[in-house]
């Protein structure tokens, strides 16, 4: 997530993916479309970066569903920039969406929280630091 900081409120700015066993299937997607990993350290374990074949450059990352990611189910997250992330979850509540996790710090990245919206579709929304 380096480059976050350096994208506008509103632009999407990371996807991850969150599953139960990341290193199965970092695998899977390495095989299938041809990034390259690289673990990152999450303490205990390893999540991953996948970065692409050429440039090397991270595209995403595959979690593990444990520690910040410990409630959510497996899937596909994109995390969309906002200029706050209480006052956005707020308005998530007041427009008939739902708090599936957070806010909650990210380190030193910013403040996240993952929402679903009225349709059912799950995204995050993410304050830079």
């Amino acid at each position: 997530m380096s480059d976050l900081n350096k994208h506008e409120t509103g632009a999407i700015t990371w996807t991850d993916l969150t599953v139960p066993n990341a290193e199965a299937v970092k695998t899977f997607y390495s095989q299938v479309v041809g990034w390259k990993t690289e673990a990152v350290s999450m303490g205990e374990y390893s999540d991953f970066n996948m970065n692409l074949p050429d440039s090397g450059k991270t595209v995403a990352g595959i979690c593990h569903a444990r520690g910040f990611n410990a409630d959510l189910p497996a899937q596909w997250l994109v995390y969309i920039n906002v200029a706050n992330v209480e006052e956005s979850a707020k308005r998530v509540a007041e427009l008939g969406g739902k708090i599936i996790s957070g806010p909650k710090d990210m380190g030193g990245y910013g403040r996240c929280c993952v929402i679903q919206d009225p349709a059912g579709a799950v995204a995050a929304l993410f304050e830079p630091a």
